[in-house]
């Protein structure tokens, strides 16, 4: 699959085919390798590639070490270039245990796994339409690299819809790079999008510039944009189950595309594209912002307010996410996350005038009612809203290699204290959390409809010197709003 140039365009098409095969895998929890075919001699081959994708000169990005088997070369026309991994490939000297962790850090299992997920999720009390969704979450996988997404029609797909994209919002030119000037390298990143119904609704591939290759002064002055706080959101979400108010969510597309740059930016050519020889050692000067740059937050914020302000809706002074607007005795609420927003209130006819206005202002998607945001899986019914993160858990313990491990009943006490300075007797209460996780992946919150909706109780205690290395105390508060737990801190 490759990314053609006509007349200052892109896109990609399906000339080229990726070469060569990948063997058996092994995942462990500190190392992602590859063993080639056995040879003649009865020896296994580990050869060394950087990891990363290849930019448009065959550079590669990253630091860590992925070992593959050399794929197959095959020539290619003149002035094209593939994305084939390099052949040339340093080779690793011998060492016993290279690619091997400490034993002690992952769960022994045999062949047969012992205690399979299957045992601890279930999804028996959710409606037919949560149940799919929560399904869908777990079941899809994610390309971790260009080379896996071209081997998927529909990445590809994504891939050229979102070049399209860029080519219609004139994000960029193509120029020969000015002298003394350092373009920024770009990636792409892959997800999928969810109807309201738990069904999937695309596949989206995301091009974004490497901003941490940026240079302060230069690139980029200031950088702060807000983001919703996790503690408002609860607070909305408390209301909404005590007052019954709809949750709808809305996603902008291509979010960062709306702020406009005021500082020259260049970046090389998207990973994966084929261009002709005159133009392989161009860049991209940036016209718009774009995903990764240190700026983007910034400058997409600063339009979003000012398009909230001219239609009437003020900031709140605790959380300038959170945007109010009050009339005629009702009240319609609005917070956003960098391109999500979550909308409620009990205001229906302004709730669909915003509506119409995001839709003329931006390029507004509507998600229905509220699903997921933020990481968390919410769930509706009669008995109240109902917060957890299967998949966040599902996917943490994938991540380790802890799958398979023998789940625990409780959970464990002062672990993030030691994060400055862990041992060995810390990772092991690191993996007891995990295996707490696999015992109740599916645990949450309930928000439940109570008497009186505006009462707020707070609860604080602290022991006294209870810590025996440092004789330091420990104190700790939660908080209510509506009868619902919505905030909660403990600090040494």
């Amino acid at each position: 699959m490759d990314v053609v140039f006509h007349e200052d365009s892109m896109y990609f098409s399906s000339k080229s085919k990726l070469q060569g095969e990948y063997h058996k895998e092994i995942q462990t929890l500190d190392y992602d390798y590859h063993i080639s075919e056995e040879d003649e001699f009865g020896q296994f081959e580990l050869v060394n590639q950087e990891a990363g994708e290849l930019d448009m000169s065959g550079q590669q990005f990253g630091s860590e070490d992925v070992f593959t088997e050399i794929p197959n070369q095959s020539s290619s026309a003149e002035g094209v270039l593939n994305l084939e991994p390099d052949p040339f490939m340093k080779r690793l000297p011998h060492r016993h245990n290279r690619g091997i962790p400490k034993p002690i850090y992952e769960p022994e299992l045999s062949t047969k796994v012992q205690y399979p997920m299957s045992n601890y999720v279930s999804n028996h009390r959710l409606s037919e339409s949560n149940k799919s969704f929560v399904n869908q979450l777990s079941t899809v996988v994610i390309p971790n690299s260009v080379q896996e997404a071209l081997a998927d029609p529909r990445w590809k797909a994504a891939m050229n819809e979102e070049m399209k994209s860029l080519q219609k919002n004139e994000t960029w030119e193509l120029i020969e790079c000015p002298p003394g000037k350092k373009p920024a390298g770009c990636r792409w990143i892959y997800t999928v999008k969810y109807k309201a119904d738990g069904s999937i609704e695309r596949f989206k591939a995301r091009l974004v510039a490497k901003g941490y290759t940026q240079t302060y002064g230069i690139d980029y002055t200031e950088t702060f944009a807000p983001v919703a706080k996790i503690n408002t959101v609860r607070v909305l979400l408390s209301l909404a189950a005590n007052l019954d108010w709809p949750l709808q969510q809305f996603d902008v597309k291509n979010v960062f595309l709306h702020g406009e740059l005021s500082k020259e930016v260049y970046m090389n050519l998207p990973p994966g594209c084929m261009v002709s020889e005159k133009q392989c050692q161009k860049v991209c000067k940036l016209k718009k912002s774009l995903y990764g740059l240190k700026q983007s937050p910034r400058a997409w914020f600063g339009r979003f307010t000012k398009s909230m302000r001219a239609f009437g809706y003020c900031q709140s002074n605790s959380d300038h996410t959170l945007f109010l607007k009050k009339q005629h005795g009702k009240i319609t609420t609005l917070i956003v996350y960098v391109d999500d927003m979550i909308v409620t209130g009990n205001d229906t006819e302004e709730r669909k005038a915003l509506q119409n206005y995001l839709f003329r202002e931006f390029e507004i998607k509507d998600l229905g009612p509220l699903k997921y945001f933020l990481g968390i899986e919410v769930s509706r019914s009669s008995e109240g809203i109902f917060l957890f993160q299967i998949k966040y858990a599902l996917d943490l313990l994938q991540e380790t290699g802890m799958s398979g491990c023998q789940p625990v009943n409780t959970p464990i006490e002062e672990v993030s204290q030691y994060m400055h300075n862990p041992g060995e007797q810390h990772m092991n209460a690191i993996m007891h959390i995990l295996r707490y996780l696999k015992n109740a992946p599916g645990k949450g919150i309930l928000f439940t409809k109570n008497v009186d909706h505006q009462s707020i109780e707070v609860y604080t205690d602290a022991d006294w010197a209870g810590a025996v290395d440092d004789r330091r105390s420990t104190s700790g508060y939660f908080t209510f709003v509506g009868g619902n737990l919505v905030t909660w801190k403990s600090k040494k």
